[in-house]
């Protein structure tokens, strides 16, 4: 499977947390990030991750495009709501938007990231295999 991880800079601790507590189930996957979660990812776990860039260099766009064309499987996205400036070009929305047309499943918060990363390792999400070969 291939799985985003994105997190707006107050949540990027706690995507390094979750990354590091399931490392061994997302080890078996293909992950992609924006620049710098992906590196503060893989530097504290040691995970393979596909750097885009920067969020505010076009990476969230970069990883769009990839929702778009059915090419991510999940998506962990850990936003901060209460994130002062949010202008009409937050992609948080339209990634939103990609997933659910694409039946993409994401995740905005640690619980909800938790349940599918236990979904994914009990095979629950095998089916995007299906939807993508057809």
């Amino acid at each position: 499977m291939n799985i985003a991880l994105m997190a707006h800079d107050t949540k990027k601790e706690m995507m390094i947390q979750l990354c590091i507590a399931y490392k061994k189930i997302l080890g078996n996957h293909q992950l992609y990030a924006t620049a710098k979660t992906g590196k503060l990812v893989a530097d504290a776990t040691g995970l393979e991750i596909v750097k885009f860039l920067s969020g505010d260099q076009g990476g969230d766009q970069q990883i769009a495009a990839k929702i778009s064309w059915n090419e991510i499987d999940m998506v962990l996205y850990f936003r901060d709501p209460k994130a002062q400036g949010r202008s009409e070009n937050d992609p948080t929305d339209n990634i939103i938007r990609l997933c659910d047309v694409n039946n993409i499943a994401i995740a905005t918060n640690i619980a909800t990231a938790e349940v599918l990363i236990h979904g994914l390792e009990r095979g629950d999400l095998d089916w995007r295999e299906i939807v993508k070969n057809s």
